[in-house]
């Protein structure tokens, strides 16, 4: 799905990324390490194509409308409710039973009670939750997570822990993550920035 080779990644004078190699397949798992300011977000940027390298190879073998995407910022509208956030990204991919999809998402995230709120008004980890929600809408072949445990509780954490494992044979991940030891069960690969 994902190869990766002498990725560089310049703005104007700071090197953000050099040399970063690797290969992900279906079913796999990269996680992503390193300290702030290591590149660990724009990679994953170049991965959805939010950003193009400055040199090296990267062929993601992944139609965009196949790609999740959980960035740090929730990228939900604040002033729509919880169900109108996801009817308008199940709109926009075109999703069958989106209705029918968004509910068993919001029940399953815990949020089926707020549908009606406006994510305004949402908790952080609520926020999260919902992030979570848009970004699995779709059923995407690959899921590309910044920081995905972020701001969420315990139960929250788990939920997430149940679909990264439930996802995985249908899927690839590259997970950006300070927390690696959460994800470690799952991944194939690990790479360290900075």
């Amino acid at each position: 799905m994902i190869r990766a080779r002498g990725l560089e990644k310049r703005y104007g004078d700071r090197r953000i990324l050099r040399g970063v190699e690797f290969d992900l397949t279906r079913g796999g798992l990269l996680v992503v390490t390193g300290p702030n300011g290591s590149g660990k977000t724009t990679l994953l940027r170049l991965c959805v194509g939010l950003a193009t390298p400055t040199a090296g190879e990267l062929a993601v073998e992944v139609e965009r409308t196949r790609v999740g995407f959980l960035a740090h910022e929730p990228l939900l509208y604040r002033q729509l409710t919880a169900l109108e956030n996801l009817d308008l990204y199940g709109r926009l991919y075109r999703i069958p039973e989106r209705r029918e999809r968004i509910g068993m998402l919001l029940e399953r995230f815990g949020l089926w009670d707020e549908r009606h709120t406006r994510a305004a008004s949402y908790s952080r980890g609520m926020l999260q939750r919902l992030a979570l929600c848009r970004t699995l809408l779709h059923e995407p072949d690959l899921l590309v997570l910044d920081e995905p445990f972020s701001s969420l509780d315990d139960e929250g954490a788990a939920l997430l822990d149940r679909e990264l494992a439930e996802r995985r044979d249908r899927a690839a991940f590259v997970v950006a993550t300070h927390d690696p030891d959460r994800v470690l069960p799952l991944a194939t690969a690990k790479l360290a920035l900075g």
